[in-house]
């Protein structure tokens, strides 16, 4: 038994010696808020940073072992929060994944994004998008964008209001069918970034002397809706402070943080107009920081210790607006991350951490410097070293740093230009060349979809020997961790069917899944946990990942305080992302009958509460039937790598409760042999 197993369970030993006091019943459902900080880490709570979290934390019911939905991205725990559900069985893979009849759709999506662009639906889509989402729905013939009830219609349904505020995208998702028009406390309302809906609302803001965010009118029909000649952009975000290289993000800087003038602003209508006019009685509050910053800048960078503060102002400003209100008596608060973050970064002994001088990378220390490692463009290595013709949907990647700094200061990646613009669309240095889908795909291609921490593999023809070929390549190469496919193919050796960890759906689900590797215990500026992660063309300067399956990833921040929750209690059950619907349901008195997480009853007052024996907690553990041997292991720059076997082993844990069981996974790690 691993270590961090026999931790867990001593932990669930000593929460069941504890005395479990009875609280009155629960007291009658009125509201409730979901505040989302995106991003945030559980360790990351402090008196410093995030005073009122730590408070509220204190006050209320902490989970000490949460767990994000994996993959560990933001749409895909949206997906989550919205349903209850695993992607597999809602068949959505969000944040960036293959929308085509290729991969189950019925016809080939059509949509202009919220800021107006033309959207090539032959590439990997990015979905932090509200018209985005809308052209999937659309194409999905009456399957929906998400194959399950989401907890917003069963609220809505039952004569409740909702209201769905911040990140585009994973805010619309919780009510993806709200009508352009119509009456906002019955068919709920939105802001976020882009856009207000339905149209009285955007109207009403107007009225009541708001700005709206200036993509507003693309929502709409023509003519629809004007904006006001003083309307600004309340939402737009500031630049990232860059190094002298023009892509790299500059983590000394310690500028204001970019999100965070949009979220004061967006907060600001929710408290000022939202919450006392139309009282809504299930809210979502989705804010980007710290993500967003932590993506630019790096977790433990002094920008990242802005967001918190910041986030945690915006917290402090919802209690006292309850407060006010008198509705702090009958408002439950849940707070959640969707999910852990983490620096990305390489082997430290190829690519040692180097200091930041005067907008330079300077010289090398290892104990307070920063990355200038760990970005992968998958799409270039598999065409390039495994001559499998693969396509990521993205352009000429310009990472002179991220991709790789030897301890020499040579780049891994060597810098290239693009003279003429042929290559690239436009003349400019570049590092990888563009692997944008052609209209006419080769036979035995792959399309890759992109997401950071885990890639998807498609295979359009569904051929078996090019899906085992590539499983091949990916399995001996250092910088990858897990290989899940889809079960189609079978049991390959050296891998695990995507239904093991929720992931298969038979027709939008991906070929291959792969989760890039991490270590957990590498420490940047001060914080555990490293990862290997995709580089994109727009942010090839990003410092900050998710999306594997590290324990940092996958442990994410949840807690919980209001009339209907345990005061001062410290949840050592596992819980999930995937448990906060059916638990919203459960406080609200709605049905949510197709859900796979459970009512966190353990952490509930009154009626709903349910002793700690009424739980078994047993560990456990996955791996393929048979490793995958005769390999040739390579590592991130090409130098041999010992051992000629692949395997890896999926941490998790069973609870069982009521005759059910509930999974929880810790992380997925390789082994080499």
């Amino acid at each position: 038994m691993s270590p961090l197993h026999r931790c867990a369970l001593k932990a669930v030993a000593a929460a069941l010696l504890a005395a479990v006091s009875v609280s009155p019943a629960l007291a009658a459902p009125h509201r409730v808020i979901l505040f989302v900080w995106d991003g945030m880490r559980p360790d990351a709570i402090s008196a410093e940073d995030t005073p009122n979290l730590l408070a509220l934390a204190q006050r209320g019911s902490f989970f000490e072992d949460n767990h994000s939905t994996y993959p560990t991205f933001t749409m895909a725990n949206a997906s989550s929060f919205a349903t209850g559900a695993f992607p597999g069985t809602i068949g959505f893979y969000g944040n960036r994944f293959w929308a085509t009849p290729q991969a189950g759709l019925k016809t080939l999506p059509k949509a202009r994004s919220t800021s107006g662009e033309d959207v090539n639906f032959r590439n990997a889509v990015y979905v932090e998008d509200d018209l985005v989402l809308r052209g999937i729905d659309k194409a999905s013939d009456g399957d929906g964008l998400l194959e399950l009830p989401t907890l917003f219609a069963a609220a809505q349904k039952a004569g409740l209001k909702t209201a769905a505020i911040g990140k585009s995208g994973a805010a619309f998702l919780q009510n993806y069918r709200l009508p352009n028009h119509g009456d906002p406390d019955r068919v709920g309302l939105l802001l976020d970034e882009k856009t207000a809906l339905p149209l009285s609302f955007a109207q009403e803001l107007q009225k009541a002397g708001y700005p709206l965010p200036k993509t507003t009118p693309n929502t709409y029909g023509d003519g629809e809706l004007a904006l006001r000649e003083d309307n600004d952009s309340p939402t737009d975000r500031g630049k990232a402070a860059l190094l002298k290289d023009g892509a790299t993000s500059d983590a000394t800087a310690g500028n204001d943080t970019p999100p965070t003038a949009a979220n004061a602003w967006m907060m600001k209508v929710y408290l000022e107009e939202v919450l006392p006019k139309h009282r809504p009685d299930l809210s979502v509050v989705w804010m980007r920081n710290p993500d967003t910053t932590q993506h630019i800048y790096g977790v433990g960078s002094p920008e990242f210790h802005l967001a918190l503060q910041a986030q945690d102002a915006l917290l402090g400003q919802l209690e006292a607006k309850l407060q006010e209100l008198g509705m702090a008596q009958d408002t439950d608060v849940i707070v959640v991350s969707d999910h852990g973050h983490s620096n990305i970064a390489g082997a430290r002994d190829l690519f040692p951490l180097r200091q930041i001088n005067d907008g330079r990378v300077a010289g090398i220390d290892n104990d307070w410097g920063y990355s200038v490692s760990g970005g992968i463009r998958m799409a270039h290595e598999l065409t390039t070293r495994a001559h499998i013709p693969t396509f990521d949907g993205l352009g000429c990647v310009y990472a002179p740093v991220m991709s790789g700094l030897r301890a020499d200061g040579t780049q891994l990646m060597p810098t290239r230009y693009d003279d003429d613009g042929h290559l690239c669309g436009k003349p400019g240095a570049y590092t990888t060349p563009s692997y944008v889908v052609p209209e006419q795909l080769p036979k035995g291609a792959l399309v890759t979809a992109p997401n950071g921490g885990t890639e998807y593999f498609y295979q359009p023809e569904h051929n078996a020997d090019v899906v085992k070929r590539a499983v091949r390549f990916l399995q001996s190469r250092e910088y990858v961790a897990a290989v899940f496919v889809a079960k189609r193919y079978g049991n390959l050796p050296g891998t695990l069917p995507a239904e093991n960890v929720h992931l298969e759906n038979a027709k939008r689900g991906p070929d291959i899944i792969v989760s890039y590797a991490w270590d957990a215990d590498a420490v940047i500026q001060g914080f555990r946990g490293t990862e290997y992660s995709t580089v994109f063309p727009d942010l090839p300067s990003e410092r900050g990942e998710h999306g594997s399956f590290s324990p940092i990833d996958v442990h994410n921040t949840l807690l919980a305080a209001g009339p209907n929750f345990r005061n001062g209690f410290r949840d050592a059950l596992p819980s999930g992302n995937v448990d906060v619907a059916p638990t919203i349901a459960a406080l609200l008195d709605l049905k949510l009958p197709q859900a796979q997480g459970r009512v966190l009853h353990e952490a509930l007052s009154g009626t709903l509460t349910r002793p700690l024996d009424a739980y078994q907690l047993k560990p456990a553990e996955l791996r393929p039937a048979q490793p995958a041997s005769g390999l040739t292991m390579q590592r991130v720059d090409g130098s041999a790598s010992r051992g000629s076997s692949y395997s890896f082993v999926v941490q998790l844990k069973q609870l069982q409760t009521d005759g059910k069981t509930y999974t929880y996974f810790d992380l997925a790690r390789p082994e080499r042999k």
